[in-house]
């Protein structure tokens, strides 16, 4: 299939919104999501197999009561994080950008969920798109070419929409016209250790992964080694992302320096403080946040 003519499945659709739908968007009897544009149409992204966010829950330990405030405490302030910052991004989308493994799904989802955002992977949405199982698939029966020029298709039809989270592979950020797209929205970098990274790719297996996946050896060694050789080649364009978010940092003002003992809703939440700062200071008709983010994607196409 031609890279042009993959992008996503869009319609609009003349709709109203109906009581006690989620704001920004509607669920078609077809499957379909349907995500709200400005001028009060939807727009409908064909994702099949998509499943609902699950709900927020309390952390699993055994603190016992302690544990189970400490998590309701956790979900209120990232509930009152996600209005503040709800007031400043005026429907535009977030994407996720950063290292295989990082957790962009998983706090995506969070994120979306108490954004009242719908959710997409883009990843999923390319395996979706060509009709292949896995990424891994793609890479092995085309090319990682191929499987870039139809990640640029998706990027280019989600940056037309609004009120959208997206979760971006890890190598999204290599292509400029890519960028192009996301400076439509808001990216927001998830900066994750190297070995916290290799521990947890390792553990759950490199299958999935095709630029890691190796025949033999150390998973933990293996995937540290290629790890490293992403993030040189890579570190420069995840730095143009408008956030960053370092889970070093976080681990830090929690008085730990265990990226592991971070949950999802920690880091969801150091998101949102971020975002809110960069947006407080970049009104969306800025000119001179218009410059910044030209001279960002002309810094990228000199890497």
């Amino acid at each position: 299939m031609e890279a042009g003519g993959v992008g996503l499945a869009l319609q609009t659709r003349a709709a109203g919104f109906g009581s006690g739908r989620r704001r920004g968007c509607l669920q078609s009897p077809s499957g379909s999501l349907r995500v709200a544009d400005p001028s009060g149409a939807a727009v409908a992204v064909r994702a099949r197999g998509s499943k609902p966010v699950a709900p927020l829950r309390a952390k699993k330990s055994f603190g016992g009561h302690e544990n189970l405030h400490n998590s309701v405490d956790e979900a209120l302030l990232l509930k009152r994080k996600s209005e503040e910052v709800l007031f400043y991004l005026n429907g535009r989308c977030i994407y996720l950008v950063g290292m295989m493994g990082s957790g962009k799904s998983t706090v995506g989802k969070i994120m979306s969920e108490v954004l009242g955002y719908s959710f997409f992977d883009s990843d999923k949405l390319v395996e979706q798109a060509v009709g292949m199982p896995s990424v891994a698939q793609i890479f092995k029966v085309h090319s990682e070419a191929f499987f870039r020029d139809n990640e640029s298709s998706v990027l280019r039809d989600l940056s037309s929409m609004q009120r959208l989270v997206v979760a971006t592979g890890g190598g999204a950020v290599i292509r400029p016209v890519n960028w192009k797209y996301m400076k439509k929205g808001l990216s927001v970098w998830l900066d994750v250790p190297l070995d916290a990274l290799a521990r947890r790719i390792a553990k759950v297996g490199t299958a999935s992964r095709p630029l890691l996946d190796q025949p033999s050896g150390d998973p933990y060694t293996m995937a540290f080694s290629k790890l490293s050789m992403l993030a040189e080649q890579r570190g420069d364009a995840y730095a143009n992302a408008d956030v960053r978010v370092s889970l070093e940092e976080i681990a830090s003002k929690q008085g730990h320096h265990d990226v592991s003992k971070l949950t999802p809703t920690d880091i969801a939440i150091e998101s949102f403080h971020k975002i809110e700062s960069f947006v407080s200071e970049h009104t969306p008709d800025n000119p001179a946040s218009d410059s910044q983010a030209e001279s960002q994607i002309q810094r990228i196409q000199t890497l």
